[in-house]
């Protein structure tokens, strides 16, 4: 659970320009004090009224010094002098600082919490993206950063060198006066403490509130990016009757309790301050005319008063901003603190790297994401190098989820899996996997041009490589088809290629970072059959050149393997080659038997 404190470590890195820089903006509003009492003093030299002893002594310094006689000219010449060097010499001072220190720091504090976040993306294991959207995720993420950018300005720059601002005003009144200072201190209590009392119910409105938003802002990731299905159905006007009535919710929330909750409360902190600037006036006005101050003073203590209750509001204004942003920023931080993959991925780039025969063993694997629900058990299976080893079975049976181990996407609760006699929960699963290749159902692509998906796994790839792997999973005939061969933008996720288009390219791909272990997830399930006859005459042409594993749903696809291994409700219970498992006339040959019924009906 993210806490406050979890806010305050977001800018760990610059603790010490942090602290400096929150210094020098409160002494430049505490310095700013000095223009109402130098004013008060100078009406007290018009007024001829006697100047207070720690001004009189600096004149009297200045005339030694000078040699200028001590006269009401040099007074106001000197009290003059402080004004100008207060006003216009430290402006420029003020300016260069407020950039240096409250925006410089914002945002190389945004630039190194967003590499921490894209760290944490590439670091979470694969049931956390199950589990949530990525349009959820990514608006985490950029909501918080942007309201950590946005609010350290404001808050070291201006709410707390306001409240020393408001700390100085209180001493300054207090030398004058001690009995308006203490009156003026219990105001303050008094308006700090109802603000923040309501500001923290408001807080937890915005952060249920914040929650619900993200769900809204959720289901329309998920409507854009199964817009197909949606115009497939044509349910356009349920989603948008669904949508409008969660806006409609957050409209009421949004205006009628927390808005409006911000409105009351401002107006109730304005009226108590306006009453309380009146006290003020006339207490001043009182100790004046009985000569318990003089008229300067008179003068200052208005003054400094009413800039103390002017900064009221700004201070509560930047309050409600930082109440309405805290929801985000505490979400931003809840994500962060998410575990990260038990796999341990390591982000350093490697010179060094593994090199395999491609013996793969399980030996008596145990698994389940649910533990009271075993989906692989006691799976013991050698696959020697070189071999194509064809997993088939079920739906459920576990071929999947036998090769998401494989990858160290999850760890066996029991038993272990071994790669050339290591067991792979004591490699590098970087440089493991960097020797692994997997094409899927679904191939990912990414919005480019067809040589830069071809060549994600191994950038430095030579063109005559890319055109050799393009050959063997009989791509380079596709290329001639598009309008810009290779360059071709292929679209967001791929949309400008076809499905069997996309897992030629998810083979050429695959080959091109030269694995020692080569699988197919159910590669050619969703192809046409001329689609899928291309696909097996590239993984054909594969077979002997490295350890190859299929998952197959279509037992044609299989048929060659060296060694085929059927699953049923976790556990191995047929291996042999196409012929024997025929033969032996057990599972296998009940789902070829369907299958060959079904593609004869069909």
């Amino acid at each position: 659970m993210a806490k406050f404190r979890d806010i305050l470590k977001y800018y760990d890195r610059y603790r010490a320009p942090i602290i400096f820089s929150i210094t020098a903006a409160s002494l430049f509003e505490i310095i700013d004090l000095v223009i109402p009492y130098v004013t008060g003093q100078i009406l007290n030299v018009l007024s001829g009224q006697p100047l207070d002893r720690p001004v009189e002594n600096a004149i009297a310094a200045i005339s030694n010094l000078t040699q200028l006689p001590q006269n009401r000219l040099l007074s106001l010449g000197v009290l003059m002098s402080v004004i100008f060097l207060v006003t216009v010499a430290r402006a420029p001072i003020q300016i260069w600082s407020t950039w240096w220190f409250h925006w410089d720091i914002a945002l190389r504090s945004r630039r190194d919490n967003f590499k921490k976040s894209l760290k944490k993306i590439l670091t979470l294991p694969l049931e956390f993206y199950d589990e949530n959207n990525p349009g959820r995720i990514a608006g985490k993420i950029s909501k918080g950063l942007e309201n950590h950018t946005w609010t350290y300005p404001e808050m070291a720059g201006q709410l707390i060198p306001k409240l020393f601002r408001v700390l100085g005003i209180f001493v300054v009144i207090l030398l004058i006066e001690w009995r308006i200072a203490i009156l003026f201190l219990i105001s303050f209590v008094i308006i700090l403490g109802f603000t923040i009392k309501d500001l923290n119910n408001l807080m937890e409105q915005e952060r249920r509130l914040d929650k619900y938003m993200e769900n809204t802002q959720s289901r329309n990731s998920e409507i854009i990016t199964n817009i197909k299905t949606v115009k497939a159905f044509a349910t356009e006007a349920q989603e948008l009757k669904r949508q409008t009535q969660r806006l409609n919710r957050e409209f009421k929330v949004v205006d009628y309790r927390i808005h409006l909750g911000y409105i009351k409360l401002g107006t109730l902190r304005t009226t108590i301050i306006q009453f309380c600037v009146f006290v003020i006036l006339g207490l001043t006005l009182v100790a004046t005319l009985k000569g318990q101050i003089s008229l300067g003073h008179f003068l200052t203590t208005l003054t400094v008063s009413s800039m103390a209750y002017a900064e009221l509001e700004p201070i509560s204004n930047l309050a409600e901003i930082f109440a309405r942003r805290y929801a985000s920023m505490l979400g931003y931080h809840e994500f962060m603190q998410q575990p990260i993959g038990v796999d341990g991925v390591s982000l350093e780039d490697s010179t060094s790297a593994y090199s395999f025969t491609g013996k793969i063993e399980f030996s008596n694997v145990t698994f389940g994401y649910d533990a009271n629900r075993q989906v692989l058990q006691n799976i013991n299976l050698l696959i020697e190098p070189y071999q194509t080893v064809a997993l088939v079975g079920r739906s459920g049976s576990g071929k999947s989820t036998l090769v998401k181990l494989l990858l160290r996407y999850f760890e066996p609760q029991a038993g272990q899996i071994l790669i050339d006699g290591q067991d792979i929960r004591t490699l590098d699963v970087s440089k493991y996997r960097r020797r692994l290749a997997i094409v899927h159902q679904e191939v990912d692509i990414f919005n480019g041009t067809v040589l830069d998906n071809l060549t994600y796994g191994k950038p430095n790839t030579s063109f005559e490589q890319v055109q050799e792997a393009c050959r063997i999973a009989r791509l380079d005939e596709v290329m001639q088809q598009l309008p810009q061969g290779y360059y071709t933008v292929v679209g967001e996720r791929g949309v400008r290629l076809s499905g069997g288009q996309r897992q030629r390219l998810g083979i050429a791909r695959a080959l091109l970072v030269e694995p020692d272990l080569l699988v197919f997830d159910e590669a050619t399930s969703s192809l046409d059959y001329e689609s899928e006859r291309s696909i097996q005459l590239a993984m054909r042409s594969l077979q002997g050149t490295r350890t190859t594993i299929v998952i197959a749903h279509r037992l044609s696809t299989v048929r060659e393997a060296d060694k085929i291994v059927v699953l049923d409700q976790g556990r191995i219970v047929e291996v042999g080659s196409h012929d024997e498992l025929l033969h032996h006339e057990g599972i296998y040959h009940r789902l070829h038997s369907l299958q060959e019924t079904g593609e004869l009906l069909s």
